[in-house]
């Protein structure tokens, strides 16, 4: 993936992007506003009210918090970083919902609700979470999951993405090699290791076809304002986030048959 890498690539990131600076590259989208109503609705919180909920990457614990504000019977927020869980029950407590947000590595009971915001381009297996969640669940129950950028969007490059679709146009040495310069502690060797999966719409659907999970709803929504690439043969390049719904399935799924 990429064709400029080399003098070429390090001459023009530095100069669009120099080590010197230290402005933030993630957005703002969510500025002030509820990231729950606005990935999943604004009768999400509604949803939630009595029911058992799993966070998933609860990260801080905002929305974990939200969710208790909004009646949930019992937030379960899990993350995998312990210093992110002592910050959420921080804040449960301050926010008074601390008997019944709770955060912990694994959850203590299943789930009417599984919860996944901004995660599935990150995880180093997804096969492997979409396991975990369907085992999270109540037999009824259901995961509702939105993230993005995809791969292909212009930003999917996430903090690569010094302009649209520069992931894809710069080698991944020239990008690391021109992070390393923002962040000289870096030891990362590859996108993987920054934490991205090079998820796509198309493995997404693949994955979740070969899970314990299936989808009861599914939405790639286009990028506001660029008409063209809503087109579906283009989706995978105008696609802002993905907001699906899984369920269990009735049965298994079988195993691949594989010849002798």
């Amino acid at each position: 993936m990429g064709i400029i890498g080399g003098v070429v690539a390090r001459t023009v990131l530095t100069r669009l992007y120099p080590a010197s600076e230290t402005a933030d590259m993630r957005g703002q989208a969510y500025a002030n506003k509820s990231k729950l109503r606005v990935l999943f609705g604004d009768r999400f919180l509604d949803e939630v009210r009595d029911r058992t909920v799993i966070d998933f990457g609860c990260g801080h614990g905002a929305e974990s918090v939200e969710m208790a504000l909004a009646g949930a019977r019992r937030v379960i927020g899990i993350d995998i970083r312990e210093h992110h869980l002592q910050i959420a029950r921080d804040y449960a407590a301050a926010a008074g919902v601390a008997d019944r947000c709770v955060f912990m590595r694994t959850p203590d009971e299943p789930a009417d609700i599984v919860v996944s915001l901004d995660s599935f381009e990150h995880f180093s297996d997804p096969a492997s979470i979409l396991r975990i969640m369907a085992d999270y669940l109540k037999p009824d129950g259901r995961v509702s999951a939105s993230f993005g950028p995809t791969w292909y969007h212009p930003l999917g490059g996430h903090l690569f993405s010094v302009f649209p679709w520069a992931h894809l146009l710069f080698t991944e040495r020239a990008l690391l090699q021109w992070r390393k310069t923002l962040r000289p502690r870096q030891t990362a060797m590859s996108f993987e290791e920054c934490g991205l999966n090079r998820m796509t719409i198309g493995r997404f659907e693949r994955l979740v076809a070969q899970s314990p999970l299936k989808c009861a709803s599914f939405e790639a929504r286009p990028i506001r304002g660029i008409r063209l690439l809503s087109h579906p043969l283009l989706r995978e390049f105008g696609t802002s986030t993905v907001r699906c719904t899984l369920t269990k399935r009735a049965t298994s799924v079988a195993a691949p048959v594989v010849a002798a």
